[in-house]
């Protein structure tokens, strides 16, 4: 500690003048990274080749296996045409894998018999060789299967390998408030799995548990300078891997001390001007300088404003930069002087094509939009509406100049945390095969939790918001007491304005036993939900894509959605002619049209139960997971950077 605190101090003037001098400074464990992940998919098929080749001996085995019945001397003539055929088998992989190389010697010891190798080796060694062969025979079609399984990894690897630098304020399971944390925990370890070197960069929150915390590692720190401030910030890097995917944490208590990693414009503007300048010049101080910079909503958005800039003369000045929007209502808007105050930023950035907005304001959002070399989205329908007056949040023009580097990408959900076959929460397990059998047991599990009436043959719908205007919730308020007939329960989970929690408490009280109002944030209830309803409402006013509908649909629950955002590229709706689709849809924002969507899903559900079934496993087959978006983002990464 003693040395490293000496160089923190001989370089802190050099680091405190930004990442160019920063970058001077070798970062050796941080090298090492890209380093363990190649060697990881590299040896697996080594150690594959490895396995084939002992299985070989038990393959040439077989033969003498066969040759019993017909003679004893028989092995003698059919092991020459083995011994040829074995070595013509092993010139393929001997160009792969080293080792292979010393197959052949083998192969050449059973023609050879003892007469050659008691003049080249010792008659203990030939032993040694020939037992195994003897011993195989008996279970030789045993290990013969593992010998096919190298092939499939190789397609992991069918593009160019390239290194991406993730930049945001959340990721589960460190810290999550919605699902910008999801999307920052699944999609960077499905990039690693196509052929990416991942790094996440998040701020070291104290709100982090202590798990998480005891498991991080001291990279380094330097000293950095923060706008007009004039005084010198101290950055730690601390480090934690997991899954292939390199966590970077940004150390500083006086900006991420605090209990929640939001508070208000006024503590998150100063807080998140520090952490993107920290983050930039962190890369350049490990130096470890991505090919691509991802950078996820207003807290990460002056990342590009920084790079093209104060950053543009140093190492991580040459990356290409991607913004993705997961919500456009939220953008970081504060007046220029604190903005200016807190990030240095040159004059010609504070201007109406980049951060300037009602002369007034800086909008660190629509700096980011700007500077970036491309702008994603999280679904297709999403990408289109916010260039419009309705969804543009007053962006709409800024959106429509910048649009030829605008694209949807839809968000998939990961299936090692959402799986209905292996999900620890539920009451009974089950999968597209047993589904019709097992997901009543759920249904009436979740009925006992809740304190509903337990009868199998209700319609359950279930709710799982944060409860604000933006999920349509006035719509749901509206219409509870129509959808309340006796055959119907409803289950709300979720927290949120306090109009609408004191709104669904009162419909709990009147409707006894068939409604549920679960006002908490609660994961595992939340897994029992999707398991245990029969439909699942996201009525939303505008939705970037949404995560709840394609939970549900994975666990085997009808959406009914608004044809908006997301929700309407993953939510196709039902055909009663020909029986089509995967949920019911309404499209015009009107309490009277998602009434009219709930009583089509439940005419379904009580008359026509046998086609209902068949949308549900209709959408358990439906590939929602991270595989193919991920593919498309690497697809992205390529046309930035096609070397």
């Amino acid at each position: 500690m003693a040395q490293k605190k000496a160089q923190s101090t001989q370089k802190k003037t050099a680091e405190a003048k930004g990442a160019s001098t920063s970058a001077k400074k070798p970062a050796e464990p941080v090298k090492a990274a890209p380093v363990k992940s190649e060697p990881v998919t590299k040896t697996e098929p080594a150690a594959k080749a490895e396995s084939a080749k002992k299985t070989e001996p038990a393959a040439k085995a077989e033969p003498a296996k066969k040759a019993e019945p017909a003679a004893k001397a028989e092995p003698a003539k059919k092991a020459e045409p083995a011994a040829k055929a074995e070595p013509a088998k092993k010139t393929e992989p001997a160009a792969k894998a080293e080792p292979a190389k010393k197959a052949k010697p083998a192969a050449k010891k059973p023609a050879a018999k003892k007469t050659k190798t008691a003049a080249k080796k010792a008659a203990a060694e030939e032993v040694k060789t020939a037992a195994p062969a003897a011993e195989a025979a008996p279970v030789a079609e045993q290990p013969a299967e593992p010998v096919v399984e190298p092939a499939p990894a190789q397609p992991q690897y069918d593009t160019p390998r390239r290194s991406v630098a993730f930049i945001g304020s959340e990721c589960h399971p460190f810290v999550k408030t919605g699902g910008l944390g999801d999307v920052m925990y699944a999609l960077p370890r499905e990039l690693v799995k196509q052929n990416c070197d991942v790094r996440v960069i998040l701020p070291r929150y104290a709100c982090i548990p202590q798990k998480y915390q005891d498991k991080m590692v001291y990279r380094g720190e330097f000293y950095m300078d923060l706008g007009e401030t004039g005084r010198s910030y101290y950055v730690g890097i601390m480090e934690y891997i997991c899954d292939g995917v390199v966590y970077d944490f940004i150390d500083n208590q006086e900006f991420f001390s605090a209990g929640n990693p939001y508070i208000g414009l006024v503590d998150d503007i100063p807080k998140y001007c520090f952490f993107s300048k920290a983050a930039l010049a962190a890369l350049n101080y490990m130096n470890w300088i991505p090919d691509v910079i991802h950078c996820h909503d207003w807290q990460a958005a002056l990342v590009p404003v920084f790079q093209r800039t104060l950053f543009r003369d140093s190492p991580v000045g040459h990356a290409k930069t991607v913004l993705t929007i997961h919500n456009l209502r939220f953008q970081g808007i504060y007046n220029i002087p604190t903005i200016r105050y807190w990030t240095g930023l040159p004059a010609e950035v504070f201007n109406m094509g980049a951060l300037q907005q009602a002369w007034r304001d800086a909008n660190m959002l629509k700096g980011g939009l700007a500077y970036a070399d491309r702008i994603t989205t999280v679904s297709n329908t999403y990408a289109h509406e916010i260039q419009t007056p309705e969804y543009g949040e007053e962006l709409e023009d800024h959106l429509r100049y910048h649009s030829y580097k605008l694209r949807g990408i839809v968000n998939g959900i990961d299936y090692g945390m959402w799986n209905p076959a292996t999900d620890p929460a539920l009451a009974v397990n089950y999968d597209i095969t047993n589904v019709l059998e097992h997901k009543p047991e759920n249904k009436r599990a979740l009925q006992e939790e809740l304190g509903l009436e337990q009868d199998e043959s209700k319609f359950v719908i279930g709710l799982i918001s944060r409860l604000t205007n933006q999920k349509g919730l006035d719509l749901v308020n509206a219409i509870v007491p129509q959808i309340m007939d006796g055959n119907t329960q409803v289950v709300v989970l979720g927290t949120g304005d306090k109009e609408y929690e004191d709104t669904f408490r009162y419909y709990e009280s009147a409707y006894k036993g068939m409604f549920s109002a679960c006002i908490q944030y609660d994961e595992s209830r939340a897994h029992r939900i999707y398991a245990g309803a029969d439909a699942l409402l996201v009525p939303s006013r505008f939705e970037p894509c949404g995560l709840t509908q394609l939970n549900a649909m994975h666990y085997g629950t009808l959406p009914i959605v608004r044809e908006t955002g997301g929700l309407k590229d993953t939510v196709e709706p039902y055909n009663v002619f020909n029986g089509g689709g995967n949920g019911f849809t309404f499209d015009r924002y009107d309490a009277g049209l998602l009434l009219d969507a709930i009583n089509r899903a439940k005419t379904e559900y009580f008359t026509s139960r046998y086609h209902w079934d068949e949308v549900v496993q209709r959408d358990m087959a439906k590939d929602v997971s991270w595989t193919n978006s991920a593919r498309q983002y690497k697809e992205l990464y390529l046309e930035l950077t096609p070397w």
